[in-house]
């Protein structure tokens, strides 16, 4: 059966990985939905919306006229990051977002077999509270935290019982993959921060405080799981947590990153990066300019993940932040095997922004 996929976020760093697995499986038509076009589109289709404006989803329901599969990656954030996660505004836009596609702009549903809905570990109030390890399924949620990821899978259950389609939840930790301007992505953000000390002679400091450990998930690795997820009934209606399948400490990963950017490790010292790094613009314009780069100036390019740096590496911290360990078992039991070494990973997404001409090259 041939498959017509949708990749709603696909200029996300999970939405680029799928519409690169996705467009290279010949059984599969793909379409990018998003509001600003990918870096890759890997041949798939691209309709540009804005999920907030129900006119620009209405005037995207042609092309997903007979969509089959959706993949939904899209995520409306807010400009002060970690504040907004517990804004209510967020989780409005959130929730209307996922509806307005939904009543509006899949007008199909008969068509429609699969919807795969992304979360995170904000599921289990990461972002408020120490989590209780290992966090699992539907025994360790904070429903009693506001979030939006409830409303859009309370949404999505309900829908799937009145069409008869099925859906499955994947909760990744720490995502990294290709993406720009992303408001979550570690990727562009380390490696601009490399490159910047580089060009000043420096070695690659550790920016950050104290962490705990931690547990990390290749974009490329989500999308091998959401294609195994439509083939198998054990996925159908199911909620999964998905890692690399294995551990790290920043702390200990330090020198492996080092390498992958052509550096040499350097000492502790703490450094906000969102203050620090748009400071620095001019310096990233020369880097650019000298090595012909294409990536586009440090705020188009980084985003705000600048800000989810510093909260990632724990930045201002005095003591570590709690250990963040998910159990995957579920996912293991329902047939999904896929692993990736994480110092691996770093250096596979560090050398794509190389080849791409987003990162300066290491010599």
């Amino acid at each position: 059966m041939k498959r017509k996929l949708a990749v709603v976020g696909a200029s996300g760093l999970i939405g680029q990985s799928c519409i690169a697995h996705f467009a290279a499986q010949p059984d599969t038509e793909v379409i990018g939905v998003s509001r600003r076009a990918p870096f890759h589109l890997h041949g798939a289709q691209f309709v540009a919306t804005d999920l907030r404006d129900p006119k620009s989803v209405a005037a995207a329901a042609d092309a997903l006229k007979g969509v089959t599969h959706l993949v939904y990656a899209a995520l409306y954030e807010a400009p002060s990051l970690v504040a907004g996660w517990s804004d209510q505004e967020q989780i409005r836009v959130n929730a209307e977002m996922l509806r307005n596609l939904m009543e509006i702009g899949i007008t199909d549903h008969a068509a429609l077999a699969h919807v795969t809905l992304l979360q995170g570990t904000k599921a289990y109030g990461v972002h408020i509270r120490p989590m209780v390890l290992p966090a699992r399924e539907n025994r360790s949620e904070m429903r009693e935290h506001p979030n939006f990821y409830w409303e859009q899978q309370d949404y999505l259950t309900e829908l799937a019982g009145m069409h008869g389609w099925h859906f499955t939840v994947l909760r990744p930790q720490f995502v990294f993959g290709h993406s720009l301007g992303a408001p979550m992505n570690l990727i562009p953000a380390l490696g601009v921060y490399a490159a910047i000390l580089k060009a000043r002679g420096e070695p690659l400091h550790y920016p950050g405080g104290p962490m705990g450990i931690l547990e990390a998930v290749d974009a490329d690795l989500i999308a091998e799981a959401i294609d195994w997820s439509h083939g198998v009934e054990t996925a159908r209606n199911a909620v999964f947590n998905i890692t690399n399948g294995d551990i790290f400490l920043w702390k200990n990963i330090w020198p492996a990153l080092a390498r992958s950017l052509g550096m040499e490790p350097g000492e502790d010292r703490a450094m906000e990066l969102a203050t620090a790094m748009p400071a620095a613009a001019s310096e990233w314009d020369a880097i650019r300019e000298r090595h012909g780069l294409a990536a586009p100036d440090i705020g188009k390019f980084v985003g705000s993940s600048f800000q989810y740096a510093d909260f990632a590496l724990g930045y201002g911290r005095t003591v570590a932040w709690e250990d963040s360990i998910v159990s995957t078992v579920k996912l293991r039991r329902a047939g999904f095997s896929g692993a990736i070494d994480t110092e691996e990973m770093f250096d596979k997404w560090f050398s794509r922004l190389r080849a791409d001409r987003l990162l300066p090259p290491i010599d």
